[in-house]
């Protein structure tokens, strides 16, 4: 290639040559020539809905359309062409009288059904007799009902039989989801899914299982749910529990029994007293009971559906007097009061004698009894005032626990004076 400064012996300017090169990059940069496509609008159906296969990229010098069902192009499977010149349509023989056809080409399915899912080939032809086509595809779903459902079982036991739960009703290109108590399905082996989650199994059922149950049914254009199911487990009788739980009982009392076990449906309740005397009821009530009411008392519980019985024995004990069992605690309080009071009392007398004895032994002279001398009445040995009468006559000492039984009440002493005192 000859550098720019070169003469312009050709014909050619430089920057004419610029422009050259230019307009070859161009022409090798043109765009291709689009795609012919169809798009559904909208790209998902609902059953009873209009939907139009609209036509993009339609090339130049059209004479005309032709729309087929199916893939290819056959004229037994025609719906309808239209020549675009003379405006002039022709229905084939898969026209159903809901198809309208428009000059841009477009098809128009009006009232849609589920037998109109599938393929769709449009076929456009030229002037020069050149043809094109390209096929679409129309995806037409159920608008859902709201689902329901249903159970293999309607009274199904426990630890015994296996549930099935079905949502109903089975539609195709449809999505099942299953919650209990408004939560997604738990991890369990119990729990199993059929390949298209329609289906729930329980194996085996147990009273923890009885629900709510909800199924939720999607396609692409609607969903639904159920409304919530609930499963009658039938399980039981547990082991009863007998109330109160007191066994002693004092005589002439009313003893008053009641029974209790889980079951569904509920239990039936019967007692057998001694194993005999067999009463229906669930609450056991004897009035004045006596020694001869002591013994075993059995409560017995019967599903009659699952057919099975449970029993619980208590043994009762009536007794003449209260033993410590049936003590209250504030008999039991009152007495411990009452002992620690008379313990205190004996303690604060005998503390009181035992000082009384310890100063007669202390003090023979001051505090031991004397007969009372000669002596003018009214006065004393020193001129001081004598006791206004005689003094009793002393007892004689005796054990501590009779001071105790005959207290004497006439406790005195006397002072008699020292004879190197002087008067």
């Amino acid at each position: 290639m000859e550098s720019p400064s070169a003469p312009a012996h050709r014909g050619l300017v430089p920057w004419q040559g610029l422009l050259l090169a230019a307009s070859l990059l161009t022409f090798w940069s043109l765009p291709t020539t689009a795609q012919l496509t169809i798009e559904s609008v909208p790209p998902n159906a609902a059953e009873g809905k209009d939907v139009l296969l609209r036509v993009h990229n339609l090339p130049g010098n059209l004479g005309g359309y032709y729309w087929y069902k199916g893939e290819k192009v056959d004229n037994s499977h025609k719906i309808v062409s239209y020549v675009i010149d003379t405006q002039k349509i022709t229905l084939g023989p898969a026209y159903s009288g809901r198809e309208t056809i428009y000059p841009n080409g477009s098809l128009l399915f009006q009232n849609i059904t589920l037998k109109d899912t599938g393929y769709y080939t449009l076929q456009a032809i030229d002037k020069d007799f050149q043809s094109k086509q390209v096929t679409g595809q129309l995806r037409v779903y159920l608008e859902l009902s709201k689902p329901n459902i249903t159970s293999n079982k309607s009274l199904p036991e426990e630890h015994k039989d296996p549930v099935v739960l079905t949502c109903e009703p089975q539609t195709q290109d449809t999505t099942y989801l299953w919650l209990i108590s408004s939560q997604s399905l738990p991890v369990s082996a119990r729990l199993q899914l059929s390949k298209d989650n329609r289906t729930l199994t329980l194996l085996p059922v147990t009273r923890n299982d009885t629900g709510p149950y909800e199924c939720e049914t999607r396609n692409p254009v609607s969903a639904g749910r159920s409304d919530p199911f609930t499963l009658n487990v039938v399980y039981g009788p547990d082991a009863p529990t007998i109330s109160p739980s007191d066994s002693h009982y004092l005589r002439g009392t009313n003893l008053n029994l009641s029974c209790q076990a889980a079951s569904n449906p509920p239990a039936q309740y019967s007692w057998l007293i001694n194993g005999s005397s067999q009463h229906p009821t669930q609450e056991l009530f004897i009035p004045n009971i006596t020694a001869h009411d002591s013994g075993s008392y059995t409560c017995l519980a019967h599903n009659s559906v699952t057919g099975l019985n449970r029993t619980t024995v208590k043994t009762i004990t009536v007794s003449a007097e209260q033993n410590d069992m049936g003590y209250s605690v504030g008999t039991i309080l009152g007495s411990v009061i009452g002992v620690l009071v008379v313990m205190a009392l004996g303690a604060s007398l005998g503390y009181f004698l035992y000082l009384r004895r310890t100063r007669r032994a202390s003090d023979p002279h001051g505090l031991r009894e004397h007969p009372p001398p000669a002596a003018t009445p009214g006065q004393g040995p020193s001129g001081t005032s004598a006791f206004p009468g005689p003094l009793p006559v002393p007892r004689t000492a005796g054990p501590i626990y009779e001071e105790l039984l005959n207290p004497n009440t006439e406790v005195y002493c006397r002072i008699i004076p020292r004879a190197d005192v002087a008067s």
